[in-house]
């Protein structure tokens, strides 16, 4: 599926007080990372969550900062991580992507972890840009998802 092609979704109705999010961010390429940032601020804003936006070096340290926001005993019911890997020369591009988000993941499901993640990986700027505007972002799309996780997390608990 192509980002053109991409349905966002509805934003899902959550019962009780807005969700605690921490957003985790890797600003490597700031005006990328900060579009997906404001989506994703645009869909937590219009449901009344509360969240907090944190910055570390690089893709690469995403999934530790996960690790240690879900060690602390954060009191967070979900979690955005976001930023963006372009593709250079060498195959460092392929080991930090994999490495990422299959890192990731392993947080996610051994934390058992709402989450919803925009970690862009491609092969231009020009794709990145388009992937983190007003028209396409991914930042909303991982915040909805990440909201998703949450609602399924409330039904199971209910039934």
């Amino acid at each position: 599926m192509s980002t053109a092609d991409a349905v966002i979704g509805d934003v899902p109705k959550l019962e009780g007080a807005p969700p605690s999010v921490l957003v985790i961010t890797a600003p490597y390429y700031r005006q990328v990372v900060d579009g997906m940032v404001a989506g994703a601020r645009q869909v937590l804003d219009g449901i009344g969550a509360e969240y907090e936006v944190v910055e570390v070096a690089g893709a690469y340290e995403l999934p530790q900062a996960l690790r240690l926001a879900a060690g602390a005993g954060a009191p967070f019911d979900g979690f955005v991580l976001i930023g963006c890997v372009i593709k250079g020369e060498t195959d460092h591009y392929d080991f930090i992507c994999r490495s990422a988000m299959d890192g990731i993941m392993q947080v996610a499901l051994d934390h058992k972890l709402c989450l919803g993640t925009a970690l862009l990986t491609v092969d231009t700027i020009d794709q990145a840009l388009a992937r983190s505007g007003a028209e396409h972002n991914k930042g909303a799309e991982a915040a909805i998802a990440m909201l998703k996780q949450i609602a399924l997390l409330h039904h199971l608990e209910r039934i």
